[in-house]
């Protein structure tokens, strides 16, 4: 069966969430004098966040941690390695950082290029993220990109994250397509790669970080515009 219905990841795979977040949370560090009060270099800082944030991550995407631990201590975590304890501060990061991060919407490199394209060859465009159902809707209509995506299916509507196969079955319920003229493209590989082959959905993994992994069959990309190899 042909391919007719195309399945975005969000964060990492169109919309830059690592570049975007760097930029705000470089912003929230200046503002609060940081480095001044505290002696804390932000790269160091940034560093340690982005660790501690990843791992607090996929524990969301196993479902050993709720959004609400995730929240409380993504910030307090970090600034605990740097020995300031300080719940009012993290939770003035966190909550600002939810609101700011809206104002940057820089996209992955080929994003807009790529979504015309695939657009002018009729697919039909969908999102299905792992992020906070607020912030995706946001972030699509912010970014300029929502107008492509007959449907956006956010984890937290179905109340299961990818690599869960509920979320799949949902988003092509909602979509109205069949797995086998579907196709997932993700960064992630538990949640999107693991995710869809195990939902028996195709998929093209978006290996952003080089991990070179390697399984026959295996769609790979670097680059969004290598897409058009596939599609």
């Amino acid at each position: 069966m042909k391919i007719q219905h195309i399945f975005f990841d969000l964060d990492n795979t169109l919309w830059d969430h690592r570049r975007n977040a760097y930029l705000t949370i470089k912003q929230l560090f200046e503002k609060e004098e940081i480095t001044l009060k505290y002696g804390i270099d932000f790269e160091e800082f940034h560093s340690v966040y982005h660790e501690i944030n990843e791992k607090l991550w996929e524990d969301i995407r196993d479902g050993i941690i709720d959004k609400e631990y995730l929240r409380k201590h993504r910030f307090y975590d970090t600034f605990r390695s740097f020995n300031v304890d300080d719940e009012q501060l993290s939770l003035y990061f966190e909550e600002h950082f939810l609101d700011k991060i809206l104002n940057y919407n820089e996209l992955v490199e080929g994003a807009a290029y790529i979504l015309d394209y695939l657009k002018a060859k009729k697919y039909t465009l969908h999102i299905i993220s792992n992020g906070f159902k607020e912030v995706t809707e946001r972030k699509c209509i912010l970014s300029g990109i929502a107008p492509y995506f007959q449907t956006i299916t956010s984890a937290d509507t179905v109340g299961v994250r990818k690599p869960r196969p509920e979320i799949f079955e949902y988003s092509l319920k909602l979509a109205g397509a069949s797995k086998e003229e579907s196709i997932l493209i993700g960064d992630d590989w538990i949640a999107d790669v693991v995710g869809a082959k195990n939902f028996g959905m195709d998929v093209i993994f978006f290996d952003v970080l080089n991990e070179n992994k390697q399984e026959e069959d295996l769609k790979i990309i670097k680059h969004l515009l290598q897409i058009k190899e596939y599609l």
